[in-house]
Protein backbone atom coordinates (compact mmCIF):
# COMPACT_ATOMS: atom_id res chain seq x y z
CA UNK A 1 0.00 0.00 0.00
CA UNK A 2 2.77 2.68 0.78
CA UNK A 3 5.10 1.06 -2.31
CA UNK A 4 1.84 2.51 -4.41
CA UNK A 5 1.19 5.73 -2.82
CA UNK A 6 5.40 6.75 -2.89
CA UNK A 7 4.90 5.44 -6.72
CA UNK A 8 2.10 7.48 -7.37
CA UNK A 9 3.24 10.49 -5.42
CA UNK A 10 6.57 10.12 -7.17
CA UNK A 11 4.78 9.89 -10.76
CA UNK A 12 2.84 13.22 -10.09
CA UNK A 13 5.96 15.43 -9.08
CA UNK A 14 7.23 14.09 -12.20
CA UNK A 15 4.56 15.01 -14.06
CA UNK A 16 3.99 18.28 -12.34
CA UNK A 17 7.60 19.46 -13.05
CA UNK A 18 8.05 18.38 -16.81
CA UNK A 19 4.20 20.23 -17.21
CA UNK A 20 5.75 23.05 -15.29
CA UNK A 21 8.98 23.54 -17.29
CA UNK A 22 6.99 23.11 -20.53
CA UNK A 23 4.58 25.85 -20.03
CA UNK A 24 7.51 27.72 -18.59
CA UNK A 25 9.56 27.34 -22.11
CA UNK A 26 6.44 27.90 -24.79
CA UNK A 27 5.32 31.09 -22.38
CA UNK A 28 6.06 33.81 -24.65
CA UNK A 29 6.25 32.08 -28.17
CA UNK A 30 4.58 32.68 -31.30
CA UNK A 31 2.99 29.06 -31.25
CA UNK A 32 2.25 29.24 -27.52
CA UNK A 33 -1.44 29.84 -28.48
CA UNK A 34 -1.53 27.07 -30.77
CA UNK A 35 0.36 24.62 -28.62
CA UNK A 36 -2.52 25.76 -25.68
CA UNK A 37 -5.37 25.27 -27.09
CA UNK A 38 -4.43 21.59 -28.55
CA UNK A 39 -3.06 20.65 -25.37
CA UNK A 40 -6.31 21.71 -23.40
CA UNK A 41 -8.71 20.54 -26.13
CA UNK A 42 -7.02 17.00 -25.87
CA UNK A 43 -7.02 16.71 -21.89
CA UNK A 44 -10.95 17.19 -22.21
CA UNK A 45 -11.37 14.67 -24.69
CA UNK A 46 -8.90 12.26 -22.90
CA UNK A 47 -10.64 13.14 -19.57
CA UNK A 48 -14.71 12.41 -21.56
CA UNK A 49 -12.67 9.34 -22.84
CA UNK A 50 -11.45 7.31 -19.38
CA UNK A 51 -14.94 8.66 -17.10
CA UNK A 52 -16.92 7.08 -19.71
CA UNK A 53 -15.09 4.11 -21.04
CA UNK A 54 -14.88 4.86 -24.55
CA UNK A 55 -12.02 2.87 -25.95
CA UNK A 56 -12.39 3.39 -29.49
CA UNK A 57 -11.76 7.19 -28.66
CA UNK A 58 -8.84 6.23 -26.21
CA UNK A 59 -7.31 4.60 -28.96
CA UNK A 60 -7.45 7.28 -31.53
CA UNK A 61 -5.95 9.31 -28.79
CA UNK A 62 -3.11 7.79 -28.15
CA UNK A 63 -2.19 8.33 -31.59
CA UNK A 64 -2.68 12.00 -31.05
CA UNK A 65 -0.02 11.98 -28.65
CA UNK A 66 2.52 11.08 -30.77
CA UNK A 67 1.34 13.41 -33.72
CA UNK A 68 1.14 16.11 -30.48
CA UNK A 69 4.72 15.77 -30.01
CA UNK A 70 5.71 15.49 -33.60
CA UNK A 71 3.62 18.95 -33.83
CA UNK A 72 5.56 20.45 -30.77
CA UNK A 73 9.12 19.57 -32.30
CA UNK A 74 8.40 21.20 -35.38
CA UNK A 75 6.47 24.51 -33.97
CA UNK A 76 9.39 25.12 -32.22
CA UNK A 77 12.19 24.00 -33.94
CA UNK A 78 13.91 27.88 -33.36
CA UNK A 79 13.34 27.62 -29.83
CA UNK A 80 14.68 24.26 -28.96
CA UNK A 81 17.30 24.61 -31.46
CA UNK A 82 18.77 28.32 -29.28
CA UNK A 83 18.19 26.38 -26.10
CA UNK A 84 20.74 23.20 -27.56
CA UNK A 85 22.93 25.61 -28.69
CA UNK A 86 22.68 27.75 -25.05
CA UNK A 87 23.56 24.33 -23.54
CA UNK A 88 26.50 23.82 -25.83
CA UNK A 89 27.67 26.78 -24.68
CA UNK A 90 28.09 26.38 -21.24
CA UNK A 91 26.02 29.01 -19.68
CA UNK A 92 28.64 28.83 -16.40
CA UNK A 93 31.25 29.82 -18.55
CA UNK A 94 29.63 32.36 -19.86
CA UNK A 95 28.37 33.33 -16.86
CA UNK A 96 31.78 33.83 -15.55
CA UNK A 97 33.18 35.67 -18.18
CA UNK A 98 30.44 38.11 -18.31
CA UNK A 99 31.08 38.85 -14.28
CA UNK A 100 34.99 39.55 -14.74
CA UNK A 101 34.01 41.79 -17.81
CA UNK A 102 31.79 43.29 -15.39
CA UNK A 103 34.62 43.74 -12.85
CA UNK A 104 36.28 45.64 -15.40
CA UNK A 105 34.12 48.10 -16.30
CA UNK A 106 33.61 49.50 -12.47
CA UNK A 107 37.40 49.35 -12.44
CA UNK A 108 37.58 51.67 -15.55
CA UNK A 109 34.28 53.84 -14.63
CA UNK A 110 36.33 54.10 -10.92
CA UNK A 111 39.42 55.51 -12.47
CA UNK A 112 37.55 58.34 -14.87
CA UNK A 113 35.98 59.15 -12.07
CA UNK A 114 38.89 60.16 -9.81
CA UNK A 115 41.27 61.10 -12.73
CA UNK A 116 38.40 64.03 -13.06
CA UNK A 117 37.96 64.35 -9.17
CA UNK A 118 33.98 63.61 -9.43
CA UNK A 119 32.68 62.37 -6.22
CA UNK A 120 31.23 58.46 -6.74
CA UNK A 121 29.61 56.22 -4.08
CA UNK A 122 28.69 52.30 -6.15
CA UNK A 123 26.87 49.72 -4.37
CA UNK A 124 27.08 46.54 -5.77
CA UNK A 125 24.87 44.37 -4.35
CA UNK A 126 25.11 40.67 -3.77
CA UNK A 127 22.69 38.32 -1.91
CA UNK A 128 21.38 40.73 0.43
CA UNK A 129 18.15 43.16 -1.11
CA UNK A 130 19.62 46.60 -0.60
CA UNK A 131 16.32 48.09 -1.32
CA UNK A 132 15.22 46.99 2.26
CA UNK A 133 18.17 49.29 3.60
CA UNK A 134 18.06 52.17 1.25
CA UNK A 135 15.94 55.15 0.85
CA UNK A 136 14.42 56.92 -2.86
CA UNK A 137 16.92 56.82 -5.78
CA UNK A 138 15.81 57.35 -9.34
CA UNK A 139 14.91 54.00 -11.28
CA UNK A 140 17.42 53.55 -14.48
CA UNK A 141 17.66 49.91 -15.19
CA UNK A 142 20.17 50.53 -17.97
CA UNK A 143 23.57 48.51 -18.72
CA UNK A 144 26.75 49.17 -16.88
CA UNK A 145 29.20 51.33 -18.48
CA UNK A 146 31.89 53.64 -17.54
CA UNK A 147 30.32 56.38 -19.26
CA UNK A 148 27.10 56.11 -17.65
CA UNK A 149 29.00 56.28 -14.43
CA UNK A 150 30.64 59.12 -15.36
CA UNK A 151 27.36 61.13 -16.50
CA UNK A 152 25.32 59.75 -12.82
CA UNK A 153 28.01 61.27 -11.15
CA UNK A 154 28.94 64.34 -13.23
CA UNK A 155 28.44 67.21 -10.48
CA UNK A 156 26.04 69.47 -12.54
CA UNK A 157 24.07 66.22 -12.88
CA UNK A 158 20.78 65.89 -10.97
CA UNK A 159 21.09 62.77 -9.56
CA UNK A 160 24.62 62.83 -9.16
CA UNK A 161 24.12 63.46 -5.08
CA UNK A 162 23.28 59.68 -3.40
CA UNK A 163 25.11 56.59 -4.55
CA UNK A 164 24.23 53.98 -7.36
CA UNK A 165 22.96 50.29 -6.70
CA UNK A 166 24.32 47.92 -8.88
CA UNK A 167 23.38 44.66 -9.79
CA UNK A 168 25.48 42.15 -11.75
CA UNK A 169 25.84 44.01 -14.92
CA UNK A 170 22.99 46.48 -14.53
CA UNK A 171 22.57 50.48 -12.79
CA UNK A 172 19.18 49.76 -11.12
CA UNK A 173 19.00 52.94 -8.98
CA UNK A 174 20.82 56.40 -8.83
CA UNK A 175 20.61 59.15 -6.25
CA UNK A 176 19.69 56.13 -3.30
CA UNK A 177 20.11 57.57 0.04
CA UNK A 178 22.56 54.73 2.28
CA UNK A 179 22.34 54.45 5.96
CA UNK A 180 25.13 56.73 7.91
CA UNK A 181 27.53 54.71 9.86
CA UNK A 182 27.53 56.34 13.44
CA UNK A 183 30.66 54.95 14.72
CA UNK A 184 32.81 57.43 16.97
CA UNK A 185 36.03 56.63 15.72
CA UNK A 186 36.29 57.92 12.04
CA UNK A 187 38.43 60.64 11.42
CA UNK A 188 37.30 64.21 11.12
CA UNK A 189 38.04 64.69 7.05
CA UNK A 190 36.02 61.51 5.78
CA UNK A 191 32.76 63.08 4.75
CA UNK A 192 29.19 61.98 4.02
CA UNK A 193 30.55 59.61 1.15
CA UNK A 194 32.40 57.64 3.10
CA UNK A 195 30.12 57.19 5.91
CA UNK A 196 27.29 56.19 4.18
CA UNK A 197 29.79 53.86 1.98
CA UNK A 198 30.34 52.20 5.57
CA UNK A 199 27.15 52.20 6.88
CA UNK A 200 25.86 49.96 4.15
CA UNK A 201 28.26 47.59 4.45
CA UNK A 202 27.70 47.50 8.26
CA UNK A 203 23.93 46.28 7.69
CA UNK A 204 24.11 44.56 4.45
CA UNK A 205 26.92 42.47 2.51
CA UNK A 206 26.94 45.19 -0.29
CA UNK A 207 30.44 45.94 -1.72
CA UNK A 208 30.99 49.96 -2.31
CA UNK A 209 33.31 51.44 -4.32
CA UNK A 210 34.08 55.00 -3.35
CA UNK A 211 35.89 57.81 -5.33
CA UNK A 212 36.92 60.83 -3.17
CA UNK A 213 36.31 64.11 -5.03
CA UNK A 214 39.00 65.63 -2.73
CA UNK A 215 41.30 63.41 -3.21
CA UNK A 216 40.77 61.37 -6.20
CA UNK A 217 41.16 58.43 -4.48
CA UNK A 218 39.62 55.19 -5.18
CA UNK A 219 38.27 53.46 -2.13
CA UNK A 220 36.43 50.33 -1.66
CA UNK A 221 34.24 49.35 1.91
CA UNK A 222 33.14 45.25 2.85
CA UNK A 223 31.59 44.70 6.00
CA UNK A 224 32.47 47.75 7.81
CA UNK A 225 35.86 48.05 6.58
CA UNK A 226 37.45 50.59 4.32
CA UNK A 227 40.54 50.37 2.62
CA UNK A 228 41.40 53.87 0.61
CA UNK A 229 43.59 54.69 -1.92
CA UNK A 230 43.69 51.27 -3.91
CA UNK A 231 45.55 50.48 -7.47
CA UNK A 232 43.75 49.19 -9.83
CA UNK A 233 45.16 45.85 -9.48
CA UNK A 234 44.40 45.88 -5.80
CA UNK A 235 40.79 46.80 -6.56
CA UNK A 236 40.87 44.06 -8.83
CA UNK A 237 41.80 41.45 -6.95
CA UNK A 238 39.63 42.43 -4.56
CA UNK A 239 36.46 42.10 -6.70
CA UNK A 240 37.65 39.02 -8.16
CA UNK A 241 37.54 37.57 -4.45
CA UNK A 242 34.22 38.42 -3.75
CA UNK A 243 32.66 37.86 -7.31
CA UNK A 244 34.38 35.02 -8.77
CA UNK A 245 33.68 31.67 -7.59
CA UNK A 246 36.69 30.11 -5.74
CA UNK A 247 36.88 27.05 -7.66
CA UNK A 248 37.47 28.71 -11.33
CA UNK A 249 40.35 31.57 -10.03
CA UNK A 250 42.37 28.01 -8.98
CA UNK A 251 41.46 26.49 -12.27
CA UNK A 252 42.48 29.73 -13.64
CA UNK A 253 46.00 29.98 -11.87
CA UNK A 254 46.88 26.41 -12.30
CA UNK A 255 46.29 27.35 -16.09
CA UNK A 256 48.65 29.77 -15.51
CA UNK A 257 51.58 27.94 -13.81
CA UNK A 258 51.08 25.06 -16.94
CA UNK A 259 51.91 28.40 -19.11
CA UNK A 260 54.59 29.87 -17.52
CA UNK A 261 56.34 26.34 -16.88
CA UNK A 262 56.29 25.74 -20.54
CA UNK A 263 57.17 28.81 -21.46
CA UNK A 264 60.02 28.22 -19.39
CA UNK A 265 60.96 25.03 -20.81
CA UNK A 266 61.36 26.13 -23.96
CA UNK A 267 62.67 29.08 -23.57
CA UNK A 268 65.99 27.38 -21.51
CA UNK A 269 65.43 24.99 -24.57
CA UNK A 270 65.96 28.09 -26.99
CA UNK A 271 68.80 28.76 -24.96
CA UNK A 272 71.09 25.52 -24.71
CA UNK A 273 70.43 25.19 -28.75
CA UNK A 274 71.61 29.06 -28.80
CA UNK A 275 74.95 28.10 -26.97
CA UNK A 276 75.40 24.53 -28.68
CA UNK A 277 75.37 26.64 -32.32
CA UNK A 278 78.46 28.96 -31.08
CA UNK A 279 80.75 26.22 -29.93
Amino acid sequence: MYADIFKAFVEVTILSIGIYYILKFIRGTRGAPAVTGFFTVLVFVAFLATVLHLEVLTWILSWFVGLFAISVLVLFQPEIRRMLAEIGNNATLHSLRKQRENIEVIIKGARQLAEKRFGALIALERRVDLSTVTEGGVVLDCEATPEMLETIFFPNNAIHDGGVIMKEDRIERAAVIFPLSQRQDLSPSMGMRHRAGLGLSEETDAVVIIVSEETGYIGYVFNGLLVTNVSDESLRDFLTQMFVPKSVKTSDKKKQNRIGFLTRFFRNKLKKQGGGSKS
